[in-house]
């Protein structure tokens, strides 16, 4: 617009007042619309309290899984395993009586019943072979033997070891190894080496501890 009189620039400016006022009438209304929703939104709040978002029908609520069960006796038998637990550092040196025939037995156990032993007074009820197993293997196995047979209430059993003449150098390792286990078991109460048609120095005759702790014999048959 070409402003050409005094005039037309009073025209001018009186537009652009009129343009400022409604845009400043028009904010004032945005401005009291707002107000009012925010009061009436608080008002609403305040007549009905918090809200909670309702569950969704369409969604499945599942109870959590319960924990699994702790094998407590599971427990209690590993940690009586590892309290009878067998070393292979232990010294048997000043345990054995190291008499014509090698023997153990605990101290209180008189030397009649490794003599019995040795006669053969207790029947042997059962018998493990440990020959040509790994150091590793035989200790376990054994050590669950006893453990079994010992619950089972036997009371001498035959361990086999064999005499070492596979070994290196033709030693017997396991068989040591095997003295040394036996008498880290509470349940042993004595050992004595077999007789030759029972296996000889590749095999012990082991006594086990009664269910009432005694060592009365056992007649054979």
């Amino acid at each position: 617009m070409k402003l050409t009189s005094l005039k037309d620039l009073q025209q001018v400016q009186r537009h652009l007042a009129e343009a400022q006022a409604l845009a400043a009438t028009r904010e004032a209304e945005r401005r009291e619309v707002a107000r009012r929703h925010q009061a009436e939104k608080e008002l609403f709040t305040r007549a009905v309290g918090a809200v909670k978002t309702l569950p969704d029908p369409r969604k499945a609520h599942l109870k959590p899984p319960p924990p699994a069960p702790v094998a407590f006796q599971q427990q209690l038998d590993d940690q009586a395993v590892l309290r009878e637990a067998i070393s292979d550092e232990f010294d048997v040196g000043t345990l054995l009586e190291t008499d014509a025939q090698l023997s153990f037995r605990r101290p209180g156990i008189g030397t009649d019943i490794t003599r019995k032993l040795r006669r053969g007074e207790w029947s042997i009820q059962r018998e493990i072979d440990l020959h040509g197993l790994r150091t590793e293997d035989a200790r376990e196995a054994l050590g669950t033997f006893i453990r079994e047979a010992f619950k089972l209430g036997l009371r001498c059993v035959r361990v086999v070891h064999g005499k070492g003449l596979g070994s290196p150098g033709k030693a017997p390792v396991l068989k040591s190894r095997v003295q040394g286990w036996l008498i880290q078991k509470s349940e042993v109460l004595a050992f004595v080496q077999a007789k030759p048609a029972e296996g000889g120095a590749g095999a012990l005759l082991v006594l086990l501890q009664g269910s009432n702790g005694g060592v009365q014999a056992k007649n054979k048959g």
